[in-house]
C-alpha cells in the first residue's frame, strides 16, 4: 500500500498492517516522475491519495494498482477518468475530517471579521491601535453556505447562538436535508450571493464549477462582505477576488486552499492584510487524520477482500471499464 505524503495516522498504518500490507510513503507533494518511480519501485495494489496529483501516466504504471482512496472527500486531484479506463476503483473518504475544515471555516470567519491578524502585527510591530480600530460583530451578519453536505451542516452546528442567518445554495441536496438543518435554501447562486455578507465554500470542485467565484459573481455580492474557503482553490477566480479586494467591494478573505498548490512563490493575495491564508490545514488535525486515515485504509482494505462499500464512497464505476 502506497501513501502520497509522509503521513498517515498510526491507527491507520496498524489497520494495513494487521491485514497484511506493507506501508510505504512518497515524498510531499510528489512530482509526476517522483510517483510513478514509487508506484513502480512498490507496485502496490492499493494506494492512499494524500499530496499531490495522481495523473493517468501515474495510473497506468500501476500494474497491481486496484484502488486509489483519497485521503479525504475531494478527488478533483485524481485522474478519475483515467483510473476507470484502466478498471481502477476510486473511493473517498467522505465526512472523516468535516468537524475540522468546519471549526476552521469559522475560526477563519472570526480572524477576518475582527481583522485579527493586522492588530497582531501592530502589537508585535510596537504599535497600539486602538485610536483607528472599528470592528463589526459576527452576530446579525448573513451567512451563505455554497454546498450542503457534511462540512456544511458542521459549520452550521457551530455557528447556532452566534446570531447568524444561515442560508445554503446546493442544487443537490433535497430539501428535506436542507430542512433538517434548520436553515433556509437559495434556489440558485446568484441569489444566495446577493443576500450574504460572509460566503463559505463547501463544494466540491469539478469540471463545471471552476471560478464559481469571478468577478461576475463577485459583483453580486453586498460591499463590504467576506469570502471563506476551505474547500478547493479552483473555485475561485484569485485574480478576480484581488480586484474586488483592492477596490474595497470585498472587506476581506479567509483561505485555506489556493489555485496553485503548493503555491510557486508568494501568492500575490498575501499583500492584502485583509486576507488571511493558510496552506491547505482545515482538515489536518489529530482527530480527523485518525478518521480520514482509517476510513482511507480500511476502504482499500475492504475492497481487496471483495467486500461492498457504501455507494456513497464509490467515486466511479468500473463495472463496465474496458482496460486498454
Amino acid at each position: 500500500m502506497l501513501v502520497t505524503g509522509p503521513y498517515l495516522a498510526e491507527e491507520a498504518r496498524q489497520h494495513a498492517e494487521a491485514a497484511g500490507y506493507a506501508v510505504f510513503h512518497t515524498p510531499p507533494y510528489p512530482t509526476p516522475e517522483v510517483l510513478i518511480e514509487h508506484i513502480e519501485r512498490h507496485d502496490p495494489q492499493g494506494v492512499v491519495a494524500r499530496m499531490g496529483q495522481f495523473g493517468a501516466e501515474a495510473i497506468a504504471a500501476g500494474r497491481a494498482l486496484r484502488v486509489i482512496s483519497k485521503h479525504g472527500a475531494g478527488v478533483d486531484n485524481i485522474d478519475v477518468a483515467a483510473a476507470t479506463r484502466h478498471g481502477v476503483q476510486v473511493i473517498r473518504a467522505a465526512g472523516g475530517n468535516a468537524v475540522s475544515v468546519a471549526e476552521h471555516a469559522v475560526a477563519l470567519m472570526f480572524a477576518t471579521i475582527k481583522r485579527l491578524l493586522p492588530l497582531d502585527s501592530g502589537m508585535r510591530a510596537g504599535r497600539w491601535d486602538k485610536a483607528e480600530f472599528l470592528g463589526r460583530e459576527l452576530c446579525g451578519l448573513r451567512l451563505g453556505l455554497v454546498g450542503g453536505g457534511a462540512i456544511a451542516a458542521a459549520v452550521v452546528k457551530i455557528v447556532q447562538g452566534l446570531g447568524l442567518e444561515v442560508a445554503i445554495y446546493d442544487p443537490y441536496a433535497s430539501d428535506a436535508a436542507i430542512a433538517a438543518l434548520g436553515v433556509r435554501r437559495s434556489e440558485t447562486l446568484e441569489a444566495l450571493l446577493s443576500r450574504s455578507d460572509i460566503v463559505s465554500l463547501h463544494c466540491p470542485l469539478t469540471e463545471t464549477n471552476a471560478h464559481l467565484l469571478n468577478a461576475e459573481t463577485l459583483a453580486c455580492m453586498p460591499a463590504n462582505s467576506y469570502v471563506i474557503n476551505t474547500s478547493r482553490g479552483g473555485l475561485i477566480d484569485e485574480q478576480a477576488l484581488l480586484t474586488a479586494l483592492d477596490s474595497g467591494h470585498i472587506a476581506g478573505a479567509g483561505l485555506d486552499t489556493f489555485e496553485r498548490e503548493p503555491p510557486e512563490g508568494v501568492n500575490p493575495l498575501a499583500a492584502c492584510d485583509r486576507v488571511i491564508l493558510t496552506p491547505h490545514v482545515a482538515g489536518v488535525t489529530a482527530e480527523a487524520g485518525t478518521r480520514v486515515g482509517v476510513l482511507a485504509v480500511s476502504g482499500i482494505v475492504d475492497f481487496l477482500a471483495d467486500k461492498s462499500l457504501p455507494p456513497a464512497r464509490l467515486v466511479n464505476d468500473i463495472a463496465t471499464a474496458a482496460c486498454p
